[in-house]
């Protein structure tokens, strides 16, 4: 006798969600279904498979905001069908954008009278808000060449090596050349003297930074201008300065209001700060300020109709979500100047636990500044056995997401762990945080050492690939990690050079 099973497609919907068939079947990767399956199934697969993302709030790599109060995420949802450029059908939206704008402009000391209108716009994050800073620059120092019958084609940026790589993306996008100051060991900023000595008649900005991804440290905003003021003076350049505040712009003002790094300074001229970042809002939203109407270039700014009424638009995306946006609005009203001062003031006591924690292990430099903002930078006192890349490695078992890196050019034999402190990052977390890092280097240190494996693992590979004779000598661990960092940059060209 056959036993034969019906099941009709209604049948489908009565199942339990494991007990289907859609649980059954390899979930679709690279090509479209040729059926639609219920929505039910289609929600339990990718929610399966996001669970093996990690914790946000335990992402201690991140700036990014991990956490918002429930009633903004209720104004999110309900805006999340609107599109922010389209103002004619939105105006409410547009009238809270240009209210944002206006608000950082004054935290940020911007010359606006009183029935003036600031001059910015909000943007997918800082790294947009570059590009466009970037833009203006170009363009008015073309145009100030082009007056004077000069050439316009080698226009250049002088920063730090610290920078963020959205920077090496505009240098290379729109054909700036990017001069970096090196960094020092000790020294992980850019240094405002040696930044001026780099400018010439072709530098169309100066960038510093207001709170290195690095070292949290804010560069000297204030000493470069008083420098470049000096060499304007002499030159007749006018060289400006734009400040990448993309992580201090909302932690100087609530913390440090006697600092001038901002429009207090005559040759700042814009301004870029992450909304999504340390201004408390989910990921997808940036702001620049400019100075004034004349720091921006109305050659750049298009005029549309097509949505309904003629709109100014200066922004490299078009469609946008309005929902971050009503976010930052209900922030700022919701917190306000005291708000946001005393959120800040605690990240800052937090990292201030999470360092004290680590330096009592006696195993660690702390890289970072009292000065700043709220992150912990932190290296192995002695590395000649485990590395910070294993304790990073280590700690992800525990779900905790703490980067290790090496620092950029002239600093690269330094390396370094880093935990960002945000707004949902509890004492509780800091302390647990430190008790796990204690058992990784207790376990650490009864196994064998991987440093020394290593190296014997990259010199005996390079020997195999160039038939290079490899001295392995007794060095420190500075010398053995430069002779590494060299011996391998020379590979490399050598393999581009079709050398091996």
């Amino acid at each position: 006798m056959v036993l034969t099973e019906l099941v009709s497609a209604t049948d489908e919907y009565l199942h339990s969600t494991f007990a289907s068939r859609y649980v059954r079947d390899p979930v679709p990767r690279f090509k479209m279904p040729e059926r639609s399956m219920p929505k039910e199934a289609a929600y339990q697969m990718i929610n399966d498979e996001l669970m093996l993302d990690g914790n946000p709030r335990l992402n201690l790599a991140s700036f990014v905001t991990t956490w918002m109060e429930p009633e903004c995420d209720k104004l999110i949802m309900e805006a999340v069908n609107k599109n922010y450029v389209d103002v004619d059908e939105y105006p409410v939206t547009t009238e809270l954008q240009n209210r944002c704008v206006s608000m950082i402009a004054y935290l940020f000391h911007a010359p606006v009278g009183e029935n003036e209108m600031a001059v910015g716009v909000g943007t997918v994050g800082s790294s947009e808000a570059i590009m466009l800073a970037g833009l203006a620059f170009k363009r008015k120092w073309q145009q100030k060449r082009k007056a004077e019958g000069k050439p316009i084609d080698n226009p250049n940026i002088v920063t730090g090596a610290n920078v963020q790589v959205c920077w090496e993306k505009f240098a290379r996008y729109f054909e700036v050349e990017l001069k970096e100051v090196k960094l020092r060991e000790g020294y992980y900023i850019m240094d405002p003297e040696k930044a001026v000595e780099m400018v010439d008649e072709n530098t169309i900005c100066v960038a510093a930074i207001l709170g290195s991804t690095l070292t949290r440290e804010f560069e000297d905003v204030k000493l470069l201008n008083d420098l470049l003021t000096k060499k304007n003076e002499e030159t007749g350049w006018g060289t400006p300065i734009h400040v990448d505040a993309a992580s201090g712009g909302f932690i100087a003002p609530f913390l440090y209001p006697d600092l001038e790094w901002d429009f207090r300074l005559p040759w700042v001229k814009s301004i870029n700060v992450s909304g999504h970042k340390y201004g408390l809002v989910y990921a997808g939203v940036g702001w620049i300020i400019w100075r004034t109407k004349e720091d921006l270039p109305d050659e750049l700014v298009f005029r549309i109709n097509y949505l309904g009424s003629d709109q100014p638009t200066f922004t490299l995306n078009f469609s946008k979500g309005s929902s971050t946006i009503i976010a930052q609005y209900y922030q700022f009203i919701r917190l306000g100047f005291e708000g946001y001062q005393n959120i800040i003031s605690n990240c800052m006591g937090k990292a201030r636990i999470l360092r004290e924690g680590i330096e009592k292990t006696g195993r660690f430099n702390i890289v970072s500044k009292e000065v700043g903002v709220p992150l912990v930078a932190f290296s192995l006192k002695d590395s000649s056995k485990h590395t910070v890349f294993e304790i990073s490695e280590s700690l992800i078992r525990f779900g905790w997401i703490i980067p290790a890196y090496t620092m950029p050019a002239d600093a690269e034999h330094i390396a370094v762990l880093r935990a960002v402190i945000r707004e949902d990052f509890s004492r509780g977390l800091a302390e647990r945080l430190v008790t796990h890092i204690e058992q990784v280097l207790k376990e650490m240190d009864n196994l064998p050492s991987r440093v020394a494996a290593k190296l014997v693992q990259a010199a005996t590979t390079a020997e195999d690939v160039c038939s290079e004779n490899v001295t392995r000598l007794k060095k420190s661990v500075r010398e053995t990690q430069e002779e590494v960092t060299r011996y391998w940059r020379r590979l490399v060209d050598r393999k581009k050079a079709g050398v091996c």
